[in-house]
């Protein structure tokens, strides 16, 4: 097996295999706690930038499948595991974990401590590192790591967010048909051929970065058709345009599943643009880095606020508190798993959570008293959730839809549905206190 180096920068240095393919990245480290999920870990876009590190001994020990996909293609920089499985058993799997990561020109590491690893971030915080298996030289690597750009101000929406609008037709997962697309029945197929369409089309969307030939499409949707063809009735009763700032398969899947007729816009898209669409409700999606790396789309959710219902996750949490006026900083190893524990104070009720984010939002700096804190996280005391009190707005730090993870915070799709029952929007922006005639400069930060 090859030498592989991981190389962070504060000096610290792992020698392991390579895992995956050959080559070298850079990112910024950080750790995940599930136990399994790899496939939805490395396919959520949220992750771009980092480097992952899984803390659980044994990963790939299921394979890679065609369903469990969260966006077009991986977008983890490079991963980190203690033991990656070369046989993995699982009735869907259709490669190992290798072979995928290979496929997709992902550089991993394996063979290292990673309990050492995720404590040295757990206790120095999350920074930069380097993964190579073409350079030798800790001294060369760590350099690297120190130069690398980071993710304080970055726009990392721009290399993840769609180029087009399209239409989301995939609803949730289902025993024994897998997943269901509301209401057209088709058989099981593969990421290739997920039901997208543009908006002003019926026909479905050929895929980014297919790597499949025909005959092996082909040959896997066979083989994973073992129930025959399945069809949905949702019944549309809502239009929710959802703006792409890296957003998950699984989202999409909710909404849909949850009566909505879902159009997804870049994350450049305009106000006017949005609302052109005549939508009863608006998404903000997860995303990765900065959220003060956005400052377009600071703006164009504030000229949205009040004007129709808002629900915001992950990153969409963050955009939303800081078009409400407030800040956001970066945590010191971010939150990343999917067994988080989070109360919602409303009820007193916790729910175990799937998270990944590295900043999270300073709720006493959102001008006035309109916006309450509605979760908090019980490991670190964090904003984990917050609405207003007088417009349709309101917000998560985690990510209801799970995938990989417990499906606790599922409710908050319903929250939502009601909210746009209960709204109809109004024709002009409403004005917040401390940000009426204000402009997000570079930093995010709100001059008057």
């Amino acid at each position: 097996m090859k030498p592989a180096i991981l190389a962070l920068a504060d000096g610290t240095v792992f020698e392991g295999t390579a895992f995956g393919a050959e080559g070298e990245c850079v990112g910024e480290v950080i750790f995940n706690t599930a136990m399994t999920g790899y496939q939805e870990i490395l396919t959520d876009p949220s992750y771009k930038g980092q480097i992952v590190c899984m803390t659980y001994p044994l990963i790939g020990n299921y394979g890679i499948n065609p369903e469990d996909i969260e966006s077009r293609r991986p977008f983890v920089e490079g991963f980190i595991v203690k033991e990656g499985s070369p046989y993995p058993s699982n009735w869907r799997k259709t490669q190992t974990l290798e072979a995928y990561l290979k496929e997709w020109g992902i550089v991993g590491i394996q063979g290292i401590d990673t309990r050492a690893l995720t404590k040295h971030i757990r206790d120095e915080g999350a920074m930069e590192g380097v993964i190579s298996t073409v350079d030798p030289s800790a001294t060369s690597l760590v350099e690297k790591a120190r130069s690398s750009p980071g993710l304080i101000g970055r726009d990392l929406v721009k290399e993840v967010t769609c180029t087009e609008p399209f239409r989301w037709w995939q609803g949730e997962w289902r025993w024994p048909h897998g997943y269901l697309d509301d209401g057209r029945p088709t058989t099981a197929r593969l990421s290739s051929t997920l039901r997208a369409s543009t908006v002003n089309s019926a026909e479905p969307l050929r895929p980014e970065g297919s790597s499949l030939k025909s005959e092996d499409r082909e040959g896997r949707r066979a083989q994973l058709n073992l129930f025959g063809e399945r069809s949905s009735d949702f019944g549309h009763r809502y239009l929710v345009v959802a703006i792409d700032c890296g957003i998950k398969y699984n989202i999409l899947r909710q909404l849909v599943s949850n009566r909505c007729d879902v159009v997804v816009v870049p994350a450049s898209t305009t106000a006017d643009e949005i609302l052109a669409f005549g939508p009863d409700g608006i998404f903000i999606s997860n995303g990765p880095g900065d959220p003060e790396g956005v400052p377009d789309l600071v703006e164009t959710t504030r000229q949205l606020i009040g004007r129709r219902p808002i629900f915001g996750i992950c990153l969409g949490h963050q955009i939303l508190g800081l078009a409400l006026g407030g800040r956001t900083y970066k945590l010191k190893f971010g939150h990343h798993g999917a067994n988080h524990p989070v109360k919602e104070l409303h009820t007193g009720k916790v729910e175990i959570t799937t998270q990944n984010h590295g900043f999270a939002v300073d709720i006493g700096s959102i001008p006035g008293k309109e916006v309450e804190l509605t979760h908090v996280n019980l490991n670190d005391g964090t904003v984990e959730g917050m609405r207003h009190t007088r417009l349709p707005l309101f917000s998560v730090q985690y990510h209801p839809e799970a995938s990989p993870g417990p499906h606790d915070s599922r409710y908050l799709f319903h929250h939502f549905m009601a909210l746009m029952k209960q709204e109809r929007g109004t024709s002009e922006p409403v004005e917040l206190p401390g940000v009426e005639q204000s402009r997000v400069l570079q930093q995010g930060d709100i001059a008057i």
